[in-house]
């Protein structure tokens, strides 16, 4: 295929990417179908692939790894064709195909992960491991000298970050050699060997500029796919990870991160998706990690990306998320909550579902968080109307909502509807882990009724602290709520029976000494649920040792049914001493004299030792363990680069 009608091929495949990234999905089909190029047909999957990732709903999850399978067995086909052909571009024939390949492979393997089961995490690098070849392959081709003379969005300059997902841009001889392919050449050689030739076109300040449009989808692209394969591997569970490393693959989450931002610096369509990678992953690092290293490089890096791809698609939902999401983690709770009711306007483009039911879902539990309880319920149960994932969660949240409110009527109404939500087939015909959770806090229950009552009927009113709340602890959200929020919350749980044995400045002793007849927390069970919520909330306000006396407790008692408590309180134990020294000596390096940064480092190395003890509380058998075992690994990564910043290795 010629240089010109690849050119042209592309064009019109980006001009369908357009469409996608600014809400219209069904004009993005309609491109992606009117052509067989492999661009279009890479169009046609990853439409299928977001709409299954954003919309985790198992017929699109089949039909989006039918369309990326079909993607790659026509890249494959041009691929072989190209190898013979003249390079359109200064690297190997065939590259851009081989860039095509590498997406499809990559995007495939992580639909197997969407289940967040650990067979579903197998599938996925079972699938990826053939990849790694390819991606190292790419990278090393299109990055010989590393990434140090690439661009990123944001200038950030960190404290406690690393240099790798920063943009200091060193300055650079516009006649640097690097190891590349001559014009008139064929491939490269495959063992190493190759000719000194001038650099790429140079820009400014040492930013190395790609030329024409192929080389810019090969060069965001070969840093994308690098990146993501790298960043994937890096957020698998620990049991997981420790196959990979057996295969002899190991991660770099510090490049993956810096091969994104590079990518996110380009214009062509894997820019928009690195930058969609970044956002996701420093959204999250934001949301469950706990403690950062650097909260406000994250947040600038973070803004710099949304900004970057706002200004282009100032109506994709997409990044009208990321924008509210910045806004909660910054602080500005009810901001976020304009922001996503804007965004859900009827004079907004919404031909793409899956994308707006993000912002549905990010509004119902920010919403939660500010105790807006019936508000929070209808967003959750308006989730059932725009998405198929998991109908029986959303009403289970929604019904706690309606147990905060003490409408227990409607909240057996929708618990009961959640038996015939929960036999409805799953992704991969088995049942979500948060569906597993919910089964069993339904026995919980009416077994507690039944024990108080004789029957099950009304089993409602037994429930006192809401399953919308506990649920909340594996989304972290009463780590992101205002002191006067958490201060609600505390005085909320503090009138449960029996009495609190913990002395907390913020519950007044009248309170606890109040104590009626009657029990309302009669299992340990319970008991731990309100200790662990007590021990977030204490550490929200800053009331730390309080704080960790209802950690401990929370962690120490024995219980029959919620055996995931001990392992996530031993988790926040390890943000509590991070949290804390914080707030004690500070994190300024700049003023930081040596007692101190051994006190950092005596709390790092502390911090570690529960997270250890964290993951070994909570096996596979255990409720919702690869959420907390994720939450570890990124807590490690934000551990990590503080040690490395008080040792002086920035």
């Amino acid at each position: 295929m010629s240089l010109e009608d690849t050119t042209a091929n592309l064009k019109k495949a980006s001009d369908g990417f357009d469409q996608l990234f600014a809400n219209d999905l069904e004009k993005a089909h309609e491109i992606f179908k009117s052509e067989n190029s492999p661009f279009h047909m890479i169009g046609v999957g990853i439409c299928a692939f977001l709409e299954a990732a954003l919309g985790m709903e198992a017929g699109v999850v089949a039909e989006a790894a039918k369309s990326l399978a079909e993607a790659e067995n026509a890249v494959k086909a041009q691929l072989k064709t190209s190898k013979y052909a003249k390079s359109n571009t200064r690297f190997p024939a065939g590259t851009e195909y081989e860039l095509l390949h590498s997406d499809a492979v990559i995007l495939h393997g992580i639909t197997h992960a969407l289940s967040e089961s650990y067979m579903g995490y197998a599938q996925c690098l079972y699938a990826m491991n053939s990849a790694h070849s390819k991606f190292t392959k790419l990278y090393k081709t299109v990055y010989p000298n590393g990434l140090d003379n690439y661009a990123t969005p944001s200038s950030s300059t960190p404290s406690s970050r690393p240099a790798s997902i920063h943009s200091q841009i060193p300055s650079t001889n516009p006649t640097t050699t690097v190891q590349a392919k001559p014009k008139s050449s064929g491939l490269f050689s495959r063992f190493g060997s190759s000719l000194s030739v001038p650099s790429p076109p140079v820009e400014s300040a040492g930013k190395v500029a790609p030329d024409g449009p192929l080389e810019e989808l090969i060069m965001s692209g070969a840093a994308f796919g690098y990146g993501m394969f790298n960043l994937v591997f890096s957020l698998l569970p620990a049991g997981i990870r420790g196959v990979v490393g057996f295969l002899g693959f190991k991660h770099d989450r510090k490049l993956a991160l810096r091969a994104l931002a590079v990518s996110a610096a380009q214009k062509d369509v894997h820019s928009v998706f690195a930058g969609l990678t970044l956002m996701t992953y420093y959204g999250v690092v934001l949301l469950l990690s706990g403690y950062q290293a650097d909260e406000q490089h994250i947040l600038k890096q973070y803004k710099a990306i949304v900004d970057n791809i706002d200004e282009r698609y100032p109506t994709g939902s997409l990044w009208i998320l990321n924008r509210a999401k910045i806004l909660r983690m910054s602080g500005d709770t009810p901001g976020a909550i304009d922001v996503l009711q804007a965004g859900l306007q009827p004079d907004r483009p919404h031909t793409f579902a899956q994308a707006d039911s993000l912002l549905i879902f990010e509004l119902a539990w920010t919403l939660l968080s500010q105790r807006r309880y019936l508000e929070a319920a209808d967003t959750f149960l308006r989730m059932t109307e725009v998405n198929s994932w998991s109908h029986a969660t959303y009403y289970f949240i929604a019904a706690g909502c309606h147990i905060s409110l003490k409408n227990y009527e409607k909240a057996q109404t929708l618990f009961d509807a959640i038996p015939d939500l929960l036999d409805k087939k799953k992704i991969g015909g088995k049942d979500l882990p948060t569906e597993v959770f919910i089964k069993k806090r339904l026995r919980f229950y009416q077994d507690k009724q039944k024990r108080l009552t004789g029957s099950t009927d009304n089993w409602a009113h037994c429930i006192c602290i809401s399953p919308a709340e506990e649920l909340s602890i594996f989304w972290n959200t009463h780590a992101r709520i205002s002191k006067e929020v958490a201060q609600e919350h505390i005085a909320e749980f503090a009138v449960f029976t029996p009495a609190i044995q913990v002395s907390s400045p913020l519950i007044p002793k009248e309170t606890i000494e109040s104590t009626p007849g009657k029990i309302d927390l009669d299992t340990p069970d319970e008991i731990v649920v309100r200790a662990l919520l007590l021990g977030v909330l204490h550490r929200t306000v800053g009331e730390f040792g309080a704080s960790r006396a209802f950690l401990l407790e929370a962690k120490k008692t024995t219980v029959a049914v919620n055996t995931w408590v001990a392992g996530v309180a031993t988790f926040e134990l390890a943000v509590l001493e991070l949290k804390e020294t914080e707030a004690k000596i500070g994190s300024d390096l700049l003023v930081l004299d040596e007692e101190k940064k051994i006190a950092w480092r005596n709390v790092i190395k502390s911090a570690n030792e529960k997270l250890n003890e964290a993951l070994s509380l909570a096996p596979q058998s255990v409720d919702l363990s690869s959420r907390l075992d994720m939450r570890v690994a990124m807590l490690r990564d934000e551990i990590g680069l503080k040690k490395e910043a008080i040792d002086g290795v920035v």
